[in-house]
């Protein structure tokens, strides 16, 4: 049976929840293990609402039931900033590396450095990856009364979009579609995290937002797909999602073979939409448990029906796949990584 409870824990942050993952007598440890009565600490990258603070929460309800001493007491801690690179920074120096802290981070922010960002102060191929809880193709989103309905309307007029920071989809994206593509998108950044930005377009501060937004718009707006207030000119793939087969894909327009790889750069990220990771310097043997628990999570029938409750999609990644995909960021060739340097020149400053 599992339950909430207060934990007393002291964190400084935003916003926290505490959860207690308490274990089934079934799948119970007889005794022992290193995380037995450790409060676990999983920090984000965001603000206090949204896909991500959804997706945490899940995590923790469920993992405990599969760490080595079937630890209880789970604390989710916000922490947005520089478009994840705050929380990501975080992790990296100054977490405590011994398991007990763990982050969920933007998608984006491992790439920072390679584009540059003079504030992402850490190397993403010494994290610990601990798995993805999803995989999602990005795509552009314009409020339905807005200039922008089309992909030839990015061509020519101005589209306004809402950014969390220079390590988010929502800055990385529209920029590289600026350069190689001709658009004319100004990006305003500032917002504290997605939601936020969803709030703007609805004001009509903004028209738009673009990233690997569909997951959470459909959690926490579902009415906007189906009552079409949004409209989407394009995507970020390699094919066409089938919810939008009429939107065009970036690469359909995209013939200069350095400006594919640097859009394969991009959507690299795409793969590991909600990844987990530890700070650098774990222990082989933690790195392999908490590798474990978190695929025996995703596998968790009950785990999985929550998910399906809540409509949060699971389309999880290994710890092991994700790990595999900064390595082959990194091992670009240096002219496509310079180009997105240049792209993203000042990001993060």
């Amino acid at each position: 049976m599992r339950g909430i409870r207060a934990t007393g824990l002291a964190v400084a942050c935003v916003f926290c929840w505490s959860v207690a993952a308490f274990a089934q007598a079934d799948s119970a440890p007889a005794s022992g293990g290193f995380y037995k009565d450790k409060p676990i600490r999983l920090v984000l990258s965001t603000g206090v609402a949204g896909g991500y603070a959804a997706y945490g929460r899940l995590l923790t309800q469920f993992i405990g039931d599969y760490l080595p001493g079937h630890p209880t007491s789970f604390v989710v801690q916000s922490m947005p900033g520089g478009g994840g690179l705050r929380a990501t920074n975080w992790l990296y120096a100054q977490a405590p590396k011994d398991g007990t802290t763990l982050g969920m981070i933007h998608s984006t922010a491992p790439l920072a450095p390679l584009y540059g960002a003079k504030a992402a102060q850490f190397d993403s191929r010494n994290f610990a990856w601990i798995g993805s809880m999803n995989s999602a193709k990005g795509l552009c989103v314009s409020w339905h009364d807005s200039p922008i309905q089309t992909w030839q309307d990015m061509k020519t007029k101005p589209f306004i979009v809402g950014s969390s920071g220079a390590g988010s989809q929502m800055e990385v994206l529209p920029a590289m579609m600026n350069k190689f593509l001709g658009t004319k998108i100004k990006i305003v950044a500032g917002y504290k995290d997605g939601t936020d930005i969803f709030l703007a377009m609805e004001r009509g501060e903004l028209q738009g937002r673009c990233g690997g937004l569909l997951t959470v718009m459909q959690l926490t707006h579902p009415d906007w797909l189906a009552e079409h207030k949004v409209v989407v000119p394009i995507q970020f793939a390699d094919e066409r999602n089938p919810m939008f087969p009429d939107s065009p894909t970036v690469l359909e327009f995209t013939h200069d073979p350095l400006a594919r790889q640097v859009f394969e750069l991009a959507f690299a990220t795409q793969d590991m939409d909600r990844p987990v990771l530890a700070p650098p310097g774990l222990p082989d043997a933690r790195v392999r448990e908490l590798r474990a628990a978190f695929e025996a999570t995703m596998k968790d029938p009950a785990f999985a029906a929550e998910a399906e409750r809540q409509h949060l999609d699971i389309n999880w990644v290994s710890g092991e796949k994700v790990a595999g995909i900064i390595a082959k960021a990194y091992a670009m060739p240096a002219p496509v990584i310079a180009s997105a340097r240049e792209l993203m020149g000042g990001a993060g400053e």
